[in-house]
């Protein structure tokens, strides 16, 4: 079939032709948002998955559904910045988000104060006022102006949701990657968070990340299990799989043969993002009106081989000679979390000597904690690629430090 007209889209965040299985997200997003424009609390959401799974896909549809409900919205990608630079970056977003309240000609008293606290947030950051051009206000000492980054955010924030609230709109900040912040800034958004919702007012946090964020937010504050809500989504069904799958190349004249299917869905496991990866191969191997059997065996092939040097490589590349064997030991027993212990058998070394390179591989987003004392990967089907890849598991030798 012509490339040109394939309708899968394997690229990160990248909307699929046919978005299935999420609507129960959806209804839930909608509710939190109608909720807040009645003035009525709720709690914010932060949605958490594996990777592929379509949670930056999900952002993109509650941001659609926030602009058909004249909400106005503050998008972000969380990157491992230091406090300064998420300042900047809040900053710039909030300057956009007030705009988009109302125009500077037609604020209120509510969005001419949060205007000034925007200075007063963003001096220490941007002393020649750029961020503010155009706004003729000067900075409201005494807010937003401390220098700690909780309070500083919290004021913000707080004016934001009365600037929309008086403008008869709200704010919704939608966070992708969300456990890449910092501590000080996770807890300063929280903190925020929290005294919007003690007010009343129309703004919300609604972000996406990986399964160990509940654990974060804990330790961030330990109210935070009251805040929020932490949908977890995952793989779709068969049915819903096979509607991915199918429906975007039917409605241009390729018909998926009952065959062809079954090796997609054992393939993709249902994974949104391997979906369209076999999908797109699939288009491209198969000649019209069907996509076959074997075209879908030689899909899956193709598919592997992009994945191992592309996707998965990405990630292998970050990790040193003993993080490799580590993960290793984890794909040769099994693709599911895996006890500390286990792991640490497998490499002939004690827990605590493996210790340091499973906290590193947390770290590198590799791997998550389900529960105390178990690690599992973050990528879906990451087993499978060490085990082309690596076909042995070696265990590097312990290197003593001499004195």
């Amino acid at each position: 079939m012509d490339p040109r007209r394939n309708p899968y889209t394997p690229n990160a965040g990248a909307m699929p032709p046919v978005l299935v299985g999420r609507r129960g997200e959806m209804e839930a997003f909608e509710v939190l948002l109608d909720r807040l424009r009645a003035g009525r609390t709720e709690q914010s959401m932060i949605i958490t998955g594996l990777r592929g799974v379509g949670k930056t896909v999900l952002l993109t549809e509650f941001g659609r559904i926030a602009a058909d409900r004249d909400w106005v919205a503050i998008e972000m990608e969380a990157a491992k910045h230091d406090d300064d630079r998420f300042r900047l970056e809040l900053a710039r977003e909030s300057r956009r988000a007030l705009l988009s309240i109302a125009p500077r000609q037609r604020w209120g008293e509510r969005a001419r104060r949060a205007a000034r606290i925007l200075r007063s947030f963003s001096m220490g950051i941007d002393p020649d006022g750029r961020l503010t051009v155009g706004f003729e206000v000067d900075a409201l000492e005494g807010h937003a102006d401390s220098g700690f980054l909780d309070a500083d955010v919290q004021d913000l924030m707080v004016s934001l949701g009365e600037a929309a609230s008086e403008h008869q709109t709200g704010v919704i900040l939608l966070l992708d990657e969300i456990q890449l912040l910092e501590t000080s800034q996770f807890e300063a958004l929280i903190v925020a968070i929290h005294k919007t919702v003690q007010r009343s007012l129309p703004l919300v946090l609604v972000a996406a990340g990986l399964p160990q964020l509940p654990a974060l937010a804990g330790e961030a504050k330990s109210y935070s299990e009251r805040l929020f809500r932490f949908p977890g989504i995952d793989s779709l069904n068969d049915d819903e799989a096979r509607l991915a799958l199918s429906q975007p190349a039917a409605e241009l004249g390729l018909e998926f043969l009952d065959g062809a299917i079954e090796v997609g869905l054992e393939f993709t496991e249902g994974f949104p993002y391997f979906i369209q990866e076999f999908g797109q191969a699939a288009w491209n191997l198969a000649d019209a009106p069907r996509v076959t059997a074997s075209d879908a065996e030689q899909a899956r092939l193709v598919v592997e081989e992009k994945l191992d040097t592309n996707f998965f490589r990405v990630r292998l590349d970050r990790t040193t000679e003993l993080q490799r064997a580590y993960l290793r030991a984890m794909a040769e027993l099994g693709p599911g979390p895996q006890r500390a212990a286990a792991v640490a058998r497998m490499l002939d070394r004690t827990t605590q000597q493996c210790g340091t390179i499973r906290s590193k591989l947390i770290e590198k987003g590799l791997l998550y904690q389900p529960q105390h004392g178990d690690a599992a990967f973050t990528v879906p089907h990451f087993d499978r690629h060490l085990k082309r890849t690596i076909p042995d598991l070696t265990v590097p030798p312990i290197r003593h430090r001499h004195p």
